[in-house]
């Protein structure tokens, strides 16, 4: 198994686990897409059962953005580093779901920046809120690298590999 693309520092990705196992869907090479377009990849809510879909985007390497459906239809996201607040995606990302930002306060002695949103949002996946954490505030990986272990903890690596190589 190997991880996405090293040359690739932008993506997004559909990922879903119909009956017959994960499916991982490049939606963009340029993970610069509007929010929108990225929520109307999720699809219907309740259309692909549960846990519904989600969509996983990386900005240059430097913070990811995971988007799903949760409960009566609403869009939960979480961000890997809300303090990005310079890149568009993560400044709208930020914006329309609400997430604080102290930017006075947000950063560790080595300037690390602090996840937002729902770190529960791999909860139903099985990945709880702790481990989630530990993993983007890990400050030896690159947002790349973050969601790899994510996918590699929820067992669609391989698919996430693949379909980045593309």
């Amino acid at each position: 198994m190997s991880g996405p693309d090293p040359g690739r520092t932008s993506f997004a990705v559909r990922v879903s686990r119909p009956a017959s196992g994960w499916q991982v869907e490049l939606l963009a090479d340029d993970a610069g897409d509007e929010l929108p377009v990225l929520e109307r990849a999720l699809g219907e809510p309740g259309a692909d059962g549960w846990p519904p879909p989600f969509v996983l985007v990386v900005d240059s390497r430097l913070y990811f953005v995971a988007l799903r459906h949760g409960p009566g239809g609403m869009v939960r996201a979480l961000i890997s580093d809300a303090t990005m607040l310079e890149w568009v995606l993560a400044a709208e990302v930020v914006e329309r779901y609400g997430i604080g930002v102290d930017t006075e306060g947000a950063f560790d002695d080595d300037e690390s920046g602090w996840p937002g949103g729902d770190l529960d949002i791999f909860a139903d996946d099985g990945l709880p809120h702790a481990d989630l954490r530990t993993i983007v505030t890990a400050d030896d990986l690159w947002a790349d690298e973050m969601v790899e272990r994510i996918a590699r903890r929820l067992g669609f690596a391989d698919e996430l590999a693949a379909a980045v190589a593309t």
